[in-house]
């Protein structure tokens, strides 16, 4: 994991994502590179058959005037410049081989899930901030854009300061593709685990891998996993009860598997694990 990008923003739950995004860095030796994103006067979503519009119907970017967007823009470079010094992590124009992190600085004008098609492809891990519980606004926009168009692993972290996750980590396992791209991605954060647990809910009939294939994978890395499972009849309560009693950290997981529009429509892990617990989640929908 080399390239960590944050979207930045004047807001204060940016503080918190780049604060363990830094931390991350330095753990890793991985570069950051901050996005500060706004929206092109006139510019909709129309373009994405209504799939974006149905599910960022109350997330848009606000509408602001000239003077306050460029406001925005110098206080979140100023709140980026001021966090990478405070790590001793010097910024760069243009990358390069190096030992240690470096921070990169850029500006993109367009839609959240335009730009997060653009630029999260080339990262290898996007840090955000979580939305306030049944909340709306940038947060959220960032947030569903970046799963559902960058294509790379997810951060997603409380609007607190929390301590840096990765220590004790949880994989949620289903069988699915999503699942065992997730665990694939966080291989760097699994190597250097203090513990690993592997929790499956429900029977593996899948035809998919089991839970004993996920735990013999991690072990040709040299990571060694506890094994958990609950009966099945509800996901999110097992998976959050194997969380705190083994008192993790950071669940891993694959994103809207079942597909995003059931999910919102009928619910579903995804959608109560992302949104609506306050717990550090390292997720990838693929």
């Amino acid at each position: 994991m080399k390239v960590i990008m944050v979207p930045v923003a004047d807001r204060p739950e940016c503080r918190v994502a780049l604060d363990q995004a830094f931390r991350l860095a330095a753990k890793l030796s991985a570069n950051i590179v901050g996005y500060h994103l706004r929206a092109h006067r006139g510019e909709h979503r129309s373009t994405d058959g209504g799939r974006l519009s149905m599910v960022l119907e109350e997330a848009g970017l606000p509408d602001l005037s000239d003077r306050d967007i460029e406001l925005n823009r110098a206080n979140a470079q100023k709140l980026f410049d001021a966090i990478a010094a405070e790590y001793g992590i010097a910024t760069a124009s243009k990358p390069r081989r190096m030992d240690h992190p470096l921070a990169f600085w850029n500006e993109m004008v367009g839609t959240p899930e335009r730009l997060f098609g653009i630029i999260g492809p080339t990262s290898d891990c996007i840090v955000v901030s979580r939305p306030r519980r049944n909340g709306s606004g940038p947060a959220r926009a960032f947030l569903l854009a970046a799963l559902l168009n960058a294509g790379k692993p997810l951060l997603i972290l409380p609007q607190r300061k929390v301590a840096t996750p990765g220590s004790r980590i949880l994989v949620a396992w289903n069988q699915s593709p999503h699942a065992a791209a997730a665990l694939s991605a966080a291989l760097p954060l699994l190597v250097r685990a203090e513990r690993v647990h592997l929790v499956c809910c429900g029977k593996e009939e899948l035809p998919g891998p089991k839970m004993s294939h996920a735990r013999n994978y991690l072990a040709h890395w040299g990571v060694g996993a506890d094994l958990h499972r609950g009966d099945g009849r509800d996901a999110t309560r097992e998976i959050l009860e194997t969380y705190r009693q083994n008192d993790c950290d950071l669940l891993v997981m694959g994103a809207y598997s079942r597909g995003l529009l059931r999910e919102r429509i009928l619910g579903g892990v995804t959608h109560d694990l992302v949104t609506e617990n306050d717990l550090p989640v390292f997720a990838l929908h693929s």
